[in-house]
């Protein structure tokens, strides 16, 4: 028996039927024990990884895989300070990793949470309640109002069904279902009116549908699958981190090879040779980054939550602050997920905004047709029913009435409840002694209906000009991708009957246009990114119209962009896709498929892409993209466990936000990495020039080790919190690729051999003056010292060192006295001047010491404002260095 049916939705009932080979009295015990075997009706999961599994995947990382390295070799040669250090390195960052990725498998136990676990079947023609996973193709369900759909399923009956899609197709609205329609083969999942799907809820109305798909086959479990299939993203940080190391160790074993031929050249002892070699490359390592960028990650991570962007994965931050694409599910994310009556026409007809109104007879009609014809009603201040319905109990508020007090002064007489057919409904009710009737539903369908309008002078007969003009209003306000209702009213004189139709002779009181409206705040977030060059594109499961509508309040749709359909997206080839994603602002009426290509297409343009969204249909995209980020407050569990960025808001103004967090975290990770290998570059330079020229050591690899430490790290970490450049937001992302952009290579080298050339002269002015032991102290104390007093010229890479539009950096001033503090301990100590090897200066000689490293400052500074002059023509390229 085939587990799936193909195309149900274009087949009639009868045809569906036998496609299944079932019938309406359902299957037999013996059928369904066959079909069972198929497996069941459940998602299903790839076991989950071992915890030595994830520490396998941890340490093969090729930036980890180096630092073992290191810390092997530092062992070897007793650096066991150093060896301890790296290896704590190598175990807290294995720990985050293991941890976040238990946190990721959580999602798709998240989705198999989320399917119904009981259903009402029909078997052998007797109806019973069986767990959901037991149901097979074939199966005969009934749906009631308030039930999760258990399967896929081909509806037979329909009678007023209402089922919400939201979490599947992202539509806001419930869907109305029609079982006798049949729909053409390529209909677009959220236009499949005559389907039921697995998980989405009944909120109105009953249904009878046979089973077509169950399990994995369902549309819940092709997300399900999606995410299976998904691959771990790397991150753009991570690789650029491992490209960082991969050059590093390029370089590093190169050195090595080439200072132990030239050592063998000068026929010094292999063994020593050796060892200097290796020095060499551990030194070259900068093996306090990934634990400085980590930190630095963290402490954005921190400054962020407070702002309600919550991340989960670390390099998230730096990831959101080169996102060049922003791609936005529309329900939830850039609207409010809660229709609003925003337009309304009543007495005059004359189209106003709801904030515009004020009431007067007509509109007082207009409320208590709004109030009392109305199904929905308030629950310890919560509106619970249609969200149509809903609609109308804050438009009723505004015209200066309570719908509850209303409802409790006239209680519902007689009705006649909402049909699909019809498009309306009918509530009748005592007021002032009279029996009154108010109607609402489709203008169009109410309109043949009335023979009197309201009107701000009294009722009088309506007219055919009357009837055209408000057609007219229904129109723009449906152009405007508004819902409209029309309202009217009746005066009978006795309490009707059982069958009775007070459908006829109606009053024409006005309509109300709604809408699911747009965050006031996300336009001036969407300019803000644009002029951060990040394209905002909304990819939503609604319709074109209204998608359309707000994308251009929202100034997200501009002229010259395009807008495409599900439909049209699923007749193009990838290669047409990928040109069209580029000028593409609107996709519309995709399903969780199409957003997962789309995600696709602009990852192969070279997009660094971030996704929002709140649904599970959201989840394989978000998990897709560079990083997912899903709504805290109406987010699903699914949608959050995918994602790598939570907004506790749901205010895409946190978007803008966290991405300017992500750019000073991403420059400051830049700055932590030129100021670490500046100082790897001088110390490298100093001990090769040495080598290649016979030279004594001018360092000991304690003293390289105490600067890595001592002098390096703290300031680092200054460096790592600097304030943002007022410009952040002001420039185009940073391309993907490697962290060694241009310029920074340039300073890298210039600086590193600079300061290896002070190094270099102090050790030779006090060599040559005293002895070797006082040469190698100069040098030490000038490599040292530089690299401290360099820490505050790294603020920046155009402005001069004295220029602070943002602000002095206090942590760099304390991370100056720390550190000079700890140099002093070994530099002044005794006992600790032995340990090191070092020796007492007089104060001439701290004077060159001083000097010296002052000039690397000065050295920074003249290039400074060499760059300014050069590129002075071109001030864009100045714009947040």
């Amino acid at each position: 028996m085939d587990n799936h049916i193909q195309k149900p939705w274009a087949v009639t009932q009868s045809e569906v039927l036998t496609e299944t080979n079932t019938s309406e009295a359902g299957l037999s015990d013996d059928a369904v024990r066959i079909r069972q075997k198929d497996g069941l009706n459940e998602l299903a999961a790839k076991p989950p990884k071992t915890t030595l599994q994830m520490i396998k995947e941890q340490i093969i990382d090729p930036m980890i895989m180096i630092l073992i390295g290191a810390a092997f070799f530092s062992a070897l040669f007793h650096e066991y300070t150093e060896a301890i250090i790296i290896a704590m390195i190598v175990v807290i960052n294995t720990i985050i990793g293991i941890v976040q990725e238990k946190k990721a498998q959580s999602s798709l136990a998240a989705l198999r949470d989320m399917s119904a676990p009981m259903a009402h079947v029909i078997r052998a023609g007797k109806e019973q309640l069986i767990p959901a996973k037991e149901l097979v193709v074939g199966d005969i369900v009934n749906l009631h109002d308030g039930d999760m759909v258990p399967a896929d399923m081909r509806l037979l009956e329909s009678a007023n069904l209402k089922i919400q899609e939201a979490s599947l197709t992202g539509e806001s609205v419930p869907v109305e279902k029609d079982a006798d329609t049949v729909l053409a083969k390529d209909c677009s999942l959220g236009d499949r009116i005559n389907m039921a799907f697995s998980s989405s809820i009944v909120t109105y109305g009953r249904g009878l549908g046979v089973v077509t798909t169950t399990g994995m086959n369902t549309e819940m479990g092709a997300i399900a699958g999606m995410l299976e299939d998904q691959t771990e993203i790397e991150t753009p940080l991570k690789r650029k981190l491992t490209s960082v190391g991969k050059v590093l160790t390029i370089i590093g074993i190169f050195v090595c090879i080439l200072v132990f031929i030239i050592g063998a050249m000068y026929q010094k002892p292999l063994l020593p040779q050796f060892l200097i070699a290796i020095s060499l490359a551990i030194s070259i390592i900068p093996e306090g980054l990934p634990a400085t960028a980590t930190i630095v990650m963290a402490l954005g991570v921190k400054r962020m939550v407070k702002k309600n962007a919550l991340i989960k994965k670390l390099p998230a931050v730096e990831t959101l602050g080169n996102a060049t694409v922003i791609c936005s599910d529309k329900t939830g994310t850039l609207t409010l997920n809660k229709m609003t009556v925003t337009k309304t026409a009543a007495g005059d007809f004359n189209e106003i905004d709801v904030k515009d109104i004020k009431s007067n007879k007509v509109y007082q009609a207009l409320a208590y047709a709004g109030a009392l014809c109305n199904d929905a009603s308030l629950k310890d201040n919560e509106a619970i029913g249609d969200p149509t319905e809903v609609a109308l109990i804050p438009f009723v508020k505004k015209l200066g009435f309570n719908q509850t007090e209303l409802k409790k002064a006239h209680p519902r007489l007689f009705e006649q409840p909402f049909d699909s057919d019809r498009k309306r409904m009918t509530t009748l009710h005592e007021i002032n002694g009279q029996y009154v009737s108010f109607t609402k539903g489709a203008v169009d369908e109410m309109l043949p209906l009335c023979n009197h309008i309201m009107t701000d002078n009294g009722v009088r007969p309506i007219t055919t000009n009357d009837k055209k003009r408000i057609l007219n209003l229904m129109q723009n306000m449906s152009n405007e991708a508004l819902r409209v209702l029309g309202f009217a009213t009746r005066v009978v004189d006795n309490l009707p009957s059982e069958g009775t139709d007070l459908e006829n002779n109606l009053t024409f009181i006005g309509i109300s246009g709604m809408i699911d409206p747009p965050r006031e705040e996300v336009a001036e977030s969407v300019k803000t990114c644009r002029q951060a060059g990040i394209r905002t594109i909304m990819i939503t499961g609604d319709h074109k119209i209204t998608a359309l509508a707000i994308a251009k309040k929202l100034n997200i749709y501009q002229n010259g962009d395009l807008a495409i359909s599900g439909i049209e997206l699923d007749q193009m080839s990838d290669d047409e896709l990928d040109q069209a994603v580029k000028k593409t602002t609107v996709f519309a009426r995709v399903s969780p498929t199409d957003k997962l290509r789309i995600i696709q297409s602009l990852k192969r343009n070279g997009e660094v892409t971030a996704m929002t969204g709140d649904g599970v249909n959201d989840s394989p995209a978000l998990k897709a993209a560079d990083i997912g980020i899903a709504m805290g407050v109406t987010g699903t569990d699914v949608a959050k466990d995918v994602a790598d960025m939570v907004l506790l808001d749901d205010s895409f103004t946190t978007i803008a936000y966290a991405i300017k967090e992500g750019r000073r975290v991403y420059r400051n990770i830049q700055k932590v990495i030129q100021f670490l290998l500046v100082g790897n570059i001088a110390e490298i330079t100093t001990l090769f020039v040495a080598t290649l020229f016979n030279w004594d050591a001018p360092l000991l690899a304690v003293h390289i080790l105490w600067v890595n430490l001592a002098t390096a790290t703290l300031p680092a970490l200054a460096l790592g919190v600097d304030p943002a450049s007022k410009n952040i937001m002001k420039h185009k992302p940073v391309k993907q690729g490697t962290l060694f952009e241009k310029d920074l290579v340039w300073r890298v080298i210039t600086q590193g051999i600079f300061v290896a050339l002070m190094t270099l002269i102090a050790y030779f002015i006090g060599a040559s003056i005293d002895n070797p032991i006082t040469g190698q102290t100069m040098a030490f104390s000038v490599l040292a010292l530089s690299q401290m007093l360099r820490a505050f010229n790294q603020h920046s890479n155009t402005d001069p060192i004295w220029k602070r539009a943002t602000g002095m950096n206090m942590w760099l001033v304390i991370s100056f006295i720390v550190s000079a503090f700890f140099m002093g301990l070994i530099l002044f100590v005794p006992t600790l001047r032995k340990v090191f090897y070092i020796t007492n200066l007089s104060a001439g000689q701290w004077l060159v010491v001083i000097a010296l490293s002052l000039l690397s400052i000065v050295q920074v500074e003249i290039f400074k404002g060499f760059k300014k002059l050069r590129t002075n023509s071109n001030k864009n390229q100045l714009i947040e260095e």
